[in-house]
């Protein structure tokens, strides 16, 4: 019996972590700046389970994947004030 190469690659939440982008991660540092918010707003957003994904490398690593940050400013995008926020993180 012979393992299949997906059978090999370790998956992090069922999904498999060759599926991830193979863009470069941002760190906290260049997501607050992209965003114009401080790094300590990404913490607590991240507590709260708000504002874009990340992955978790270490306790203490955490980086973004260009295309979750860029999800997560498409699905906050409205046109016009009158619109209904869709989360409390704003």
């Amino acid at each position: 019996m012979s393992e299949s190469m997906e059978d090999k690659m370790p998956k992090v939440s069922g999904q498999i972590l060759a599926e991830r982008p193979a863009a470069p991660l941002l760190d906290e540092n260049a997501v607050a700046a992209r965003l114009g918010l401080s790094v300590r707003t990404l913490r607590n957003w991240r507590v709260r389970g708000v504002g874009p994904r990340f992955i978790r490398l270490s306790r203490r690593a955490v980086r973004y994947a260009q295309a979750d940050v860029d999800a997560w400013l498409a699905a906050r995008t409205v046109c016009s004030t009158s619109e209904r926020e869709r989360d409390d993180n704003a």
